[in-house]
């Protein structure tokens, strides 16, 4: 319910913890992956140029998640691009408005994401990346504290616990069963990158911070399986 617009049923009642369903993660990148890869090979069996392909995988995708990922992404880079002061990129990462920032990071990061599934897309690496980068996510909620005293990322506020380390473990067993370690290792390494300059610029994580880790890491695993 998190990371999709799928249909799930409803929880009544208080919700759980959001720390409780972490280890699941790394399943839900795969099915999304797997969707979008299925997408991708539709695509090029229909006799369509496989930069379309490309193009129809990710809108697939974005209808899944309801383009969770990058509106972080997109608010991310405005509020880290505009503010002078912690305060004010906070202001404008919540601010519901698109600016030049923002709508740069979204040409780029889905233009060479794009770009780089033409050149190398495969089931596999759909299914590979789609786990990786979803697991990468923890690395923010897990090392950084929230930035905000409400919404997503304070929410989303997570210790190393069995059910971060079963991600992780997860992450590594699809990453040896589709032979994409390299390319988890670069998700998993900008994850961590980027988690750092997430603290340098707000001291801390939000949801917006989160869904640009997403997006950031999932590039940079299709540009190494494209090199």
């Amino acid at each position: 319910m998190i990371l999709t617009r799928l249909p799930m049923g409803r929880i009544d009642g208080a919700l759980p913890p959001l720390a409780h369903s972490v280890w699941a993660f790394p399943l839900i990148g795969a099915v999304l992956g797997l969707g979008m890869g299925l997408a991708y090979l539709a695509a090029l069996g229909l006799g369509l140029p496989s930069l379309v392909g490309a193009f129809l995988a990710l809108g697939l995708g974005i209808l899944a998640t309801g383009g969770l990922h990058e509106d972080g992404l997109a608010d991310m880079a405005d509020g880290f691009g505009g503010g002078h002061t912690v305060q004010r990129k906070l202001e404008i990462m919540r601010d519901s408005r698109i600016g030049s920032y923002g709508v740069l990071a979204l040409i780029l990061v889905i233009g060479l994401t794009a770009t780089a599934i033409e050149a190398a897309g495969g089931l596999t690496a759909f299914i590979a990346i789609g786990a990786a980068s979803r697991t990468a996510i923890l690395l923010p909620m897990a090392l950084l504290p929230p930035a905000r005293n409400d919404g997503l990322g304070h929410s989303a506020k997570l210790g190393w616990s069995r059910a971060t380390s079963a991600a992780f473990v997860l992450t590594l067993a699809i990453a040896v069963a589709t032979q994409s370690i390299l390319a988890t290792l670069a998700i998993l390494a900008t994850a961590l990158a980027f988690t750092l300059v997430a603290q340098r610029q707000i001291g801390g994580q939000t949801g917006d911070v989160l869904g640009a880790t997403q997006k950031l890491s999932e590039c940079a695993g299709w540009l190494i399986v494209a090199a």
